[in-house]
């Protein structure tokens, strides 16, 4: 979703930074929803009532776009389905929020080491840095005290990093399709596969899905809207202003918003090994994504 080099920049200035401080705490704070959704439905169910939403909020948009289908099924049932299934799993079997929102950083160098891959593009010393410090910095998280019996649950979050690795590669094939058609489509795909996958799953939940409680409802649709529509929406309108060199190093802060406000909130420690481990994640991922941003804008 990138821009194209045609589209007027702007100076930075004080709507953007609301904007930026806005989407850093949507993200940040969703991890901590979710979990919350999660425990409070069930981890497929919860998944299933998001993507409803996301279809609902964005179904206006929904179209085909001509050259786009393969991309924007693939996409679908990555983003939609796949994802979801991995992310709320996690969440389902973890007690430690902090630990698995260091861990979702793996998803930017997953990211770079698939656009090698596919896209043959060559990188150099300081990205190669950045990738080897993200993942000892997850590593890290497996040696401490507190994360212990977190395997699972770190183990689940890095499979959903690598699938949302992929569809980051994907959505470079939709550049110039609109971000709500986009939300759609993932919307609509994860809407089957997940209603598929909870009635065979937790039939139980789903039937409960009619009389779920107002407040509960209220997580799911602050994830949704929130952390999905105005989220993205709100990256969308940055990169419209400024170029990527300027906007992703602004994301950085949602990860460690999730990571404070989740030990505040379920009462979880912040270890030294976290803050240590967390650290060198976060460097890792800032060192590639600036990085990556820096090569994009030449």
């Amino acid at each position: 979703m990138e821009p194209a080099d045609s589209v007027k920049k702007h100076a930075f200035g004080a709507r953007d930074l609301v904007v930026v401080v806005a989407m850093n705490i949507l993200w940040g704070l969703n991890l901590i929803v979710v979990k919350i959704s999660v425990d409070a439905i069930s981890p497929l169910t919860a998944a299933f009532l998001r993507q409803a939403i996301v279809l609902l909020v964005c179904a206006s948009a929904l179209r085909i776009v001509p050259g786009k289908m393969r991309a924007l099924t693939a996409l679908g049932l990555l983003s939609g389905g796949a994802f979801y299934i991995a992310t709320n799993l996690s969440l389902s079997v973890a007690n430690n929020v902090g630990a698995l929102a260091i861990a979702g950083q793996l998803g930017v160098p997953f990211s770079l080491l698939l656009t090698i891959i596919v896209f043959r593009e060559r990188i150099h010393a300081p990205r190669i840095t950045g990738i080897a410090l993200s993942l000892a910095g997850v590593v890290i998280l497996v040696f401490d005290p507190a994360a212990t019996g977190e395997g699972l649950g770190l183990a689940l979050t890095a499979l959903a990093s690598f699938i949302w690795a992929i569809c980051s590669v994907i959505q470079r094939l939709l550049i110039g399709v609109r971000v709500l058609t986009i939300y759609a489509w993932i919307g609509l795909w994860g809407t089957a596969i997940l209603g598929l996958t909870a009635w065979w799953r937790e039939p139980a939940a789903m039937a409960a899905l009619p009389v779920l409680p107002l407040h509960t409802l209220a997580l799911v649709a602050f994830s949704a809207i929130g952390s999905t529509v105005l989220g993205q929406g709100a990256m969308s309108w940055l990169l419209q202003r400024h170029s990527v060199g300027v906007v992703t190093p602004l994301t950085l802060a949602a990860p460690v918003i999730s990571v404070f406000t989740a030990s505040w909130y379920f009462n979880t420690p912040v270890t030294a090994i976290m803050l240590v481990g967390g650290a060198m994640a976060m460097l890792g991922v800032a060192i590639v994504t600036v990085r990556t941003a820096q090569a994009a804008s030449k």
